[in-house]
């Protein structure tokens, strides 16, 4: 059985934009005690950490991107021997950035990093200022909204699929909760009831979006007369 409190203790503080219309629906957690790949994305890690004893890997889903139907993004806790946070990693488009900054203050509670969920699109920083960095940031949740459809990444290929029409229902759909990101934050902790294991999470996923699609057409059904 999953230790919630023990996955809770480590579990990162997410803080997401006042204006922020999705948030997660579920959390699948892996124990990663030696050199391997990462069971839900493409990562492998080395374990050369000085006193590292595990990373414990949050797979946080989202049914929605403001620009496309699911979402999956990462964050790594390095947990040492004396049980101390000694690194994070988290996930960023499909790359990665170090989530503990060098001087440690971003580590709340002693076992909690702090990190920014870039409004609408959910990737990590540990500040919040570096997504001014980005050249659509004010697009992507605004204009751009629902642009890639519904998306298919690596841990999914050939799990489902999608076409012109399912890409084009999606962008409507997203369209109606485009937004205009305050770049004003509050802190969102994960409820225990999101855990689950890697390998539910991904048995669930197909299904999850399944039903957003029913409920798209549903949604869509009466402004398309």
């Amino acid at each position: 059985m999953m230790n919630t409190e023990w996955i809770s203790k480590y579990a990162p503080y997410i803080y997401f934009d006042n204006n922020e219309p999705f948030f997660p629906v579920r959390v699948g957690v892996t124990v990663l005690e030696e050199a391997g790949p990462s069971p839900s994305t493409r990562r492998t890690f080395a374990f050369d950490e000085p006193g590292l004893k595990y990373i414990i890997e949050y797979a946080i889903y989202w049914d929605y991107d403001i620009q496309h139907l699911y979402e999956l993004e990462h964050v790594w806790i390095y947990v040492g021997q004396n049980d101390e946070v000694i690194d994070c990693d988290a996930s960023f488009h499909g790359r990665h950035f170090k989530g503990l900054l060098r001087d440690r203050s971003n580590l709340v509670d002693g076992t909690h990093v702090k990190l920014y969920s870039q409004p609408g699109k959910h990737a990590f920083m540990p500040q919040a200022d570096m997504f001014y960095l980005l050249p659509e940031l004010m697009l992507a949740t605004d204009e751009y909204a629902g642009r890639r459809g519904l998306l298919i990444t690596g841990p999914f290929d050939g799990v489902y699929s999608t076409d012109d029409e399912t890409d084009r229902k999606v962008e409507l759909y997203l369209q109606s909760f485009r937004f205009k990101p305050a770049m004003e934050f509050w802190e969102y902790r994960i409820d225990s009831a999101l855990y689950t294991t890697w390998e539910q999470l991904h048995a669930e996923v197909p299904v999850r979006i399944k039903e957003r699609l029913a409920e798209i057409d549903e949604f869509l059904g009466g402004k398309e007369k």
